[in-house]
């Protein structure tokens, strides 16, 4: 791969204010091929900057220049680090121990990634070593509806090309977490069309289906002849229109995958790979799903970087994760978290240059 620069290493710079007035930093890691930013805001992957087959370089997330355009964006999450609960939870309710609890609503009368102000929008901080940052968040008691007092830590680390994210969570009174990264991949350039010649495989032989709010219905489907096996390299645009009922409820892919392998095991979840610049991502989690998203909400209202209006299908999300709705399925994994543990997982994206999938 071409370099983008040869300095390695990791900088920092005040970056803005929130509406409170409290100063948000930007971070600035690099290696000998790729350049990542990052953001207090919402521990948010703001760019990551990489050449493609020729040695031209492009941004390849979709993101904004400024705080001020984050804070100013009220719906897409972009490249923000979702929680408490990533995904949704039906009608914003779940018990533990007897005891009920009724969260924020955001999405139709559900809770989705973790309520109207979930951690994408709240300044976590950030501590700098050699090529890895880590952003701490202290979620208080009841925030959003959630039981206890939350410490969410994220790691975000370069090595190479590969970008690593260690989550981590502990708790002073039994709750539910589910924390992942809700960045917006164009392999072709955020300055680019759409995703939809973009090649995808999933490692899954299983996936939740759900019911119209997008919530699942407790099912583990096999995607063997439907639109959503992606076992083998298909393009995301190649039957996203089928008449399917899972697509006609999502507009398109907004659907938890069930990852073959071991959970808590680091395994490969999925490869993304764009024909027209040769970029290759792939994705490697110890978590037991991943989200796949072809950014079918995305409809023009923001504009990002290089004045570039994010529509429908401009980028596409691979969120690893625990299933959604989590806490009302007793047979899916279980996100509860107590006292005296420790939540941990850890996600790798990994950038390349290739011809084709491998």
């Amino acid at each position: 791969m071409a370099s983008v620069s040869v300095k390695t290493g990791t900088t920092q710079t005040d970056w803005g204010t929130d509406p409170k007035g409290e100063i948000i930093k930007l971070y600035t890691l690099k290696s000998r091929w790729i350049e990542i930013r990052l953001t207090e805001y919402g521990a948010r992957l703001v760019s990551v900057k990489m050449s493609d087959r020729n040695g031209k370089v492009a941004d390849v997330v979709l993101g904004y220049d400024s705080v001020h355009d984050y804070l100013a964006d009220k719906k897409t999450f972009l490249g923000g680090v979702v929680g408490r609960y990533g995904n949704r939870i039906a009608h914003g309710a779940f018990g533990i121990g007897g005891q009920q609890y009724q969260l924020s609503l955001n999405d139709h009368g559900n809770t989705l990634h973790g309520g109207p102000v979930g951690f994408d929008k709240c300044v976590w901080r950030g501590e700098v070593a050699h090529d890895s940052v880590e952003f701490t968040l202290a979620s208080r008691d009841g925030d959003m509806g959630f039981p206890g007092t939350l410490i969410a830590k994220v790691v975000y680390s370069l090595e190479n090309h590969a970008l690593r994210l260690d989550y981590s969570a502990t708790t002073d009174r039994a709750t539910v977490v589910n924390l992942t990264n809700h960045s917006y991949f164009n392999l072709n350039g955020d300055e680019a069309g759409d995703i939809l010649n973009h090649e995808i495989s999933l490692n899954a032989d299983r996936y939740t289906p759900t019911n119209v709010e997008l919530i699942p219905t407790g099912e583990l489907a096999a995607v063997a002849g439907t639109p959503l096996d992606f076992r083998e390299a298909t393009r995301v645009g190649l039957r996203i229109s089928d008449a399917h009922e899972q697509l006609k409820f999502a507009g398109g892919y907004d659907h938890n995958f069930v990852l073959d392998g071991e959970n808590d095991q680091l395994k490969l979840a999925a490869k993304l790979y764009d024909p027209a610049s040769g970029r290759l991502m792939t994705v490697a989690t110890t978590q037991p799903g991943i989200q796949f998203y072809s950014g079918n909400f995305l409809d023009g209202t923001y504009t990002g970087r290089h004045g570039v209006g994010y529509t429908r299908h401009k980028g596409l999300c691979l969120e690893t994760q625990h299933f959604p709705d989590s806490p009302n399925h007793p047979y899916f994994p279980t996100t509860l978290l107590k006292p005296g543990e420790t939540m941990h997982s850890t996600t790798i994206f990994t950038f390349d240059i290739e011809s084709q999938i491998a």
